[in-house]
């Protein structure tokens, strides 16, 4: 292995023991295998996805089963300083700075043949004697809670000159947003799109929409997101919506002018936000879930097939959506950097998960720096 001749034998790492409870405590250096290197991690964002492992354990598995008490390091959302490569690795040299997609997919199953490997078959089945080769940081494998990371050459983006460190935390985030827009069937410019919860893969849908032409860009927040939706106008909602003010799906058939919208990315998780975007969006058109309820919900399926309207679920940021992502925002086209708004140390991870959760100071995202 070629390595950084300063690389230490251990590093810190934060461990999930039971619900809850992380804890800082050294693990040893990891080594990269084959096609693999070893990024020092340089920052790793706050998901809402790292707040539900942590508090819940879903949807990571660890060992075939729950992560607590398995020494497992969370965060996904991460970019860093390649300083280590596996054999047989000259895709990436020492010292580039790279951000990190969460999925490796297996690469043998039928889903990563087609290009789909945020649905990997064999998720979760990459340990002891049963390795088959797939990993995604921090639900399977170890994530961004630590000083170093192994990561699959696969999974890696060059970040562009001039993001900060901060700001590459992001990419994945609109990776995920761009990802979204592609399984919608691919955004028309000039077609319009509502957005429906303004977190950050909202705010970056919007973002990554407006970038590429949609029009107009209706960004659906409520009362209690009033910052957000001023965030959601700088980065090219065309109109924003608060729900409550207004009813949200008649303020969408207000805007187009009783046409509805094409598309519809759902990014609250909402009890009835399906229900609601099939409202509005026209005949014909198409939704993706990027978030989901904790509990199961009555959706009026008569009126999907009456209206012949397509319902998507995304996980993550597939088919190499972030390296799109990421040209976007080499070339400035939404200023991602936005909704960046706390940074901790390694050592307050707990407290930036306190602040995520509970979104004190209006945090929306939070990025811990090493």
């Amino acid at each position: 292995m070629q390595q950084d001749l300063r690389l230490p034998g251990t590093m810190k790492a934060w461990v999930l023991d039971a619900p809850g409870e992380l804890r800082l405590t050294q693990k040893p250096l990891p080594q990269p295998g084959a096609a693999e290197v070893l990024v020092r991690i340089g920052a790793t964002a706050v998901c809402a996805t790292d707040v539900e492992i942590i508090g819940h354990g879903e949807p990571a598995m660890i060992q075939g089963g729950l992560p607590f008490n398995r020494n497992f390091t969370p965060g996904h959302e991460y970019m860093g300083t390649v300083v280590g490569l596996g054999a047989g690795v000259d895709e990436f040299a020492l010292g580039e700075r790279v951000a990190v997609e969460i999925h490796a997919g297996c690469g043998r199953c039928e889903r990563c043949r087609e290009g789909m490997y945020t649905a990997c078959l064999n998720y979760g089945m990459n340990y002891g004697g049963h390795d088959k080769g797939h990993r995604a940081n921090g639900f399977t494998t170890d994530g961004g809670f630590a000083e170093y990371a192994v990561n699959h050459v696969n999974t890696l983006v060059r970040v562009p000159s001039g993001v900060s460190d901060e700001a590459a935390t992001l990419i994945v985030t609109a990776g995920t947003a761009m990802y979204g827009l592609d399984v919608l069937g691919g955004l028309v410019a000039g077609q319009a799109i509502a957005v429906i919860g303004p977190g950050p893969i909202g705010l970056m849908s919007v973002g990554v929409a407006k970038a590429l032409g949609a029009c107009p860009v209706i960004l659906i927040g409520t009362s209690r997101d009033a910052r957000r939706l001023e965030l959601g106008r700088r980065l090219g909602a065309d109109e924003v919506v608060t729900a409550g003010e207004e009813d949200a799906v008649a303020a969408v058939e207000r805007i187009t002018r009783g046409r509805g919208v094409h598309y519809a990315m759902e990014c609250s998780g909402a009890p009835n936000a399906l229900n609601d975007a099939a409202r509005m969006v026209s005949r014909g058109g198409r939704i993706c879930l990027a978030a989901f309820p904790h509990e199961p919900v009555l959706v009026d399926v008569a009126r999907l097939v009456r209206n012949n309207i397509y319902v998507f679920g995304i996980r993550g940021e597939g088919r190499s959506a972030t390296r799109r992502a990421a040209a976007l925002m080499a070339q400035q086209r939404f200023p991602a950097q936005l909704i960046h708004t706390h940074t901790f140390a390694l050592e307050q991870v707990p407290e930036a998960i306190r602040y995520a959760r509970e979104r004190i100071e209006d945090a929306i995202k939070v990025v811990v720096k090493m």
